[in-house]
């Protein structure tokens, strides 16, 4: 039986119940909340591996719930939601999420972004523990302490931008990070020029780590919000996203 302990924070009850079935039914162990303070109670009680959460609570909004979990935790939260506006998308994931799924959603498509969280989540343990100083994805490998990085033991010939990029996208694997985070991280600013900027270099470095533009097996984009580096044993179909 899994060890990993999922917090479900959702209001609505048949929703509830399809989630926390699924969660049982793959041997996964689960916290239920009905509302955001009893989230917050329960996420610092137990400190789950992942959290999935609505953003539609009774009594405080699903961001503001993602605010104050993290001022103090890192666990994955990957958020539920009927809404599906980017900009909804966008807000959460810069407040501090990591993922976003939008209702209605299959089951095996949570089960997927689950998988992803928890490997995340154990990244996350093993680097506190280990102080990893090489990233090794797949045939991509980064040396932090050499600043290089290589694809199926050949050096990338990458420009400083471009390893900077490649560098926070690993240390955020699994993770979908805005255009404004990662050009506040890259640059520290976020205009519109920033992000234009980004994308000519997200183009540039994805052509000397991608096979070809139809098949991304590391850099995933998140069209109109973002980008994420995907785990590369992991098999997920992701759907409504385009290279």
């Amino acid at each position: 039986m899994n060890k990993m302990v999922i917090l479900v924070v959702e209001d609505d009850a048949p929703v509830r119940n399809l989630i926390t079935t699924t969660l049982k039914t793959h041997d996964y162990k689960y916290l239920a909340a009905v509302n955001g303070e009893s989230a917050l109670m329960e996420a610092s009680t137990y400190n789950p591996d992942v959290i999935l959460l609505d953003l539609g609570l009774p009594d405080l909004d699903g961001i503001e719930v993602i605010k104050k979990i993290r001022t103090w935790s890192e666990t994955p939260i990957i958020v539920i939601s009927a809404r599906s506006e980017d900009s909804d998308k966008i807000e959460a994931l810069d407040s501090g999420a990591d993922d976003y799924l939008t209702k209605p959603f299959s089951v095996e498509e949570l089960l997927a972004r689950l998988r992803v969280a928890l490997r995340h989540s154990e990244a996350m343990k093993s680097e506190l523990s280990a102080n990893q100083s090489v990233f090794e994805n797949g045939g991509l490998k980064i040396d932090y302490v050499s600043g290089c990085a290589f694809l199926n033991g050949e050096e990338l010939h990458l420009t400083p931008m471009e390893y900077k990029l490649l560098c926070l996208l690993a240390k955020n694997i699994g993770r979908v990070l805005t255009h404004t985070y990662i050009t506040k991280n890259v640059w520290g600013s976020s205009w519109d020029g920033d992000v234009a900027s980004l994308r000519v270099f997200m183009a540039t470095l994805r052509k000397k780590i991608e096979s070809g533009p139809d098949a991304p097996k590391y850099i995933q984009t998140h069209v109109g919000v973002g980008y994420r580096m995907l785990k590369v044993e992991e098999n997920i179909k992701e759907i409504r996203e385009d290279f």
